[in-house]
């Protein structure tokens, strides 16, 4: 089992499936991971596993070396599409996310102005109303709905605390349409190993149409600007994790569609 830890805050560019040249801004320490989840397929690894030593990084040194990677990046002449905050764990669990976001669209206007500020965030801070105002301000809202079946988000995405999906899902409403939905479709069967492991074996196939169904509605009640379904691409923790087809991606992705939001869907 390999795993990433990706440096911080500045990392990249890297491509990205879903979003072109990503620089990445990456708010966890550099030698480990923080994160409100411990999804058993990420490719940081489980919570545990990597634990840090070192502090987030602070609001002015992000903007200190995105600054100094822009600079470089305008005298190489390859700009980013996106800057993109990402990296080993929950972006907005940073105390300071909504001051450091405001700074990344000040750069971002300075020296890339066609580029778009992207979140990528499982949702589990949207309740706190300076995350929720400073998403509002960002290009891309990315936020995560595996499923809304609590027992699959139990297993799978493993929430370090407390998490109520429909509460999640109401949340995700008062964005009015500012949010892009991404899920992580899967098949296989696992034994959970994460911090909240039993010897269970369960199933991790979330393309079935107990799951699909219920999670459409949820969709068509949020009224999101876009979705993105996606499957495994890297190394995961868990083992017995395996890709959902490209025929079961396309069939939700078209299904999203049909209720008249775009969608994508990644392989």
């Amino acid at each position: 089992m390999s795993t990433i830890i990706y440096p911080s805050p500045i990392f990249g560019p890297i491509h990205s499936r879903r979003l072109g040249i990503s620089l990445g801004i990456n708010l966890l320490p550099a030698d480990g991971k923080v994160c409100s989840f411990d999804c058993i397929y990420c490719e940081c690894g489980f919570n545990a596993a990597h634990r840090p030593q070192k502090p987030m990084p602070t609001r002015e040194e992000v903007a200190q070396k995105l600054e100094e990677k822009l600079q470089q990046m305008t005298t190489e002449g390859q700009l980013p599409d996106v800057l993109t905050f990402a990296g080993n764990g929950e972006p907005t669990c940073h105390p300071h996310f909504a001051e450091i976001i405001d700074d990344t669209i000040r750069l971002r206007n300075q020296y890339c102005p066609q580029a778009k500020v992207t979140v990528l965030s499982n949702s589990t801070m949207i309740h706190r109303q300076q995350v929720h105002d400073a998403l509002m301000r960002v290009d891309n809202n990315i936020l995560k709905l595996d499923t809304i079946d609590p027992l699959y988000i139990n297993k799978v995405d493993q929430p370090v605390g407390t998490y109520d999906v429909q509460a999640i899902i109401e949340r995700m409403k008062a964005f009015n349409g500012h949010i892009i939905i991404q899920t992580m479709f899967m098949r296989g069967e696992i034994k959970v190993e994460g911090e909240k492991s039993n010897e269970e074996s369960f199933s991790v196939d979330n393309t079935g149409e107990e799951y699909v169904a219920p999670w459409l509605e949820a969709v068509k009640a949020i009224k999101p600007q876009q979705v993105m379904v996606y499957t495994i691409d890297r190394e995961t923790p868990a083992q017995g994790l395996l890709k959902a087809t490209h025929e079961q991606l396309d069939a939700i992705r078209d299904r999203v569609i049909a209720l008249g939001i775009p969608c994508s869907a990644s392989y």
